[in-house]
This record gives C-alpha cells, structure tokens and sequence, in this order.
C-alpha cells in the first residue's frame, strides 16, 4: 500500500507536466481539472477505510472545489503585484479560510455542488484576462522531480491524517491545492502573472470532469463496491472532460499566441 501511495500520484503529476509543457499554459489548467490528484487519494481512503467512508469524502471534494478556487483567485491577482512567496502566503490563507467554511456545511451532494458551482462562477468572472502573447513552458528535470515529491508527500500524509480526522475533512485535503500551488510558482518564476491567469482559468473549465467523478463515487461506493464505483467515476470523468475540450476557456488562450503554439512545436522536434 506504501508503494502505491508513492508512485499514484506522482505518475500522474509527471504525465500532467509533460502534456503541459507541450500544449502550454490553458490546456495544463484544463488537464489539471481532472482528480489526478484527489482521485487516487480517495481510493486509497476507500480501500482504508471503506466505501462509505469514501463516499462522504467524495462529498466534501466537490465542495473543496470552492477553497481551490478562493486559492487560484488569491494567487492569481496577488502575483501580479508582488512574487511568489507572498502570494502563495495570500492563496494559503484563502484555502484555509474557505475549507474551515465549508467543513462547517452539512455534508449532503446537493449542497457540495451548489458551493462548487457559486466558487466556479466567481471565478470564471473574476481572474485576470489575458489578452497578450505568453512564452511556452520549458520545464527542467528538477522541477519535475519537485512536483513529483510533492505529490508522493501529500498523498502520505492525506491518508495518513484520515486516521485520526473525519470524511469531511479527509475529502477537504484530498483537494488540497497540490497542482494550483506547483503549477503557479514555477508560471510566475518562469513565465510572469499572465502565465499564471491562462493556467487558472484552465482550472475552472477542468473543474466539470473533477465534480462528476466525485458524484459518480458518493452514490455507487455505498451499493457497488470500490473498484466498480471508480471505474464507472473515471469513465464519466473523462467524458464530460473531453465534452469542455472546445469550450472558449480551453480553445482562447491558446489562440492569444501564434508564438506559443510555435515554440511548444520546436520543444517538440
């Protein structure tokens, strides 16, 4: 079980890194809306803890959408003016403050997605636009190691503090801004505030595919087991994911630069 939590996660934070630095910034938001992350630490939780406590989990991730975002709306207007250490201390603090909130919400489906759909509205309205050229991603080798890390530790600790915390909490955490936070300090280190707006707003659009596989999860875990339930949410997942593909969130910033699509070509080559 160890193992599995060290490798999981981290797989599927290089894969999002590479297809990252391919498709550049809005398509890397976009990917980053699939429970990359908090998929696989809820499985772990239901193969822990059992599909019922899963379930309750699956709840309180759709409503952790909403702390994602007052996150990737602190950073993203924070790191226009200041660098990164600040924002990142600004989006901290408006995670923490939504997700004390929301634990605090009776744990019902229909009251997750209503936090998750008012957190996604504000935000598709409020992040910075981009309207000018932004460079394509060049990422290096420790960087990559870094993001992978990353993610092996906080899926450790996620199903390890589950142990002594309740579903809402351990569902919470599962959405911890794990992917928002690597992706956006590395942007603005790299790339400046703009970069990190197109990755935000990618964000909101993946958020769709993340609230289905969660739903799917909170209604079959209690009836059909854990493997069935999850393969049924990661089907469904990656439909409504490939159904936001041509939606303006995903197709725009990446039409904003010709000189974007024409670097990511020679990273290629």
């Amino acid at each position: 079980m160890l193992t599995l939590k060290l490798l999981l996660v981290p797989a599927f934070l290089a894969a999002l890194t590479v297809a990252g630095r391919v498709w550049g910034p809005s398509v890397a938001g976009w990917l980053a809306g699939l429970p990359v992350v908090a998929g696989p630490i809820v499985l772990l939780l239901a193969l822990e803890r059992g599909p019922s406590f899963a379930a309750q989990a699956s709840a309180a991730s759709i409503a952790a959408i909403a702390a994602s975002e007052a996150f990737n709306l602190a950073y993203a207007w924070t790191c226009r003016r200041f660098a990164w250490p600040l924002a990142l201390a600004v989006g901290m603090a408006a995670w923490l403050g939504a997700a004390m909130l929301l634990v605090q919400l009776p744990g019902s489906l229909v009251g997750a997605f209503a936090a998750a759909c008012v957190a996604v509205m504000v935000s598709q309205s409020g992040l910075p636009r981009v309207t000018g050229p932004v460079p394509a991603a060049r990422l290096g080798l420790t960087d990559l190691a870094v993001r992978m890390l990353a993610g092996a530790l906080l899926t450790v600790a996620v199903t390890t503090l589950s142990a002594s915390m309740g579903a809402k909490w351990s569902g919470v955490l599962s959405v911890f801004p794990l992917l928002a936070i690597v992706l956006a300090v590395s942007a603005q280190r790299a790339h400046g505030a703009d970069f990190v707006a197109l990755l935000m707003r990618g964000m909101v659009i993946g958020r769709g595919s993340f609230a289905a596989f969660f739903a799917v999860t909170a209604i079959l875990l209690p009836r059909y087991g854990v493997w069935w339930s999850f393969a049924c949410a990661a089907l469904i997942s990656i439909a409504v994911q490939g159904a936001t593909r041509r939606m303006p969130g995903v197709r725009r910033p990446a039409q904003v630069s010709a000189v974007s699509r024409e670097l990511a070509g020679q990273q290629t080559e």
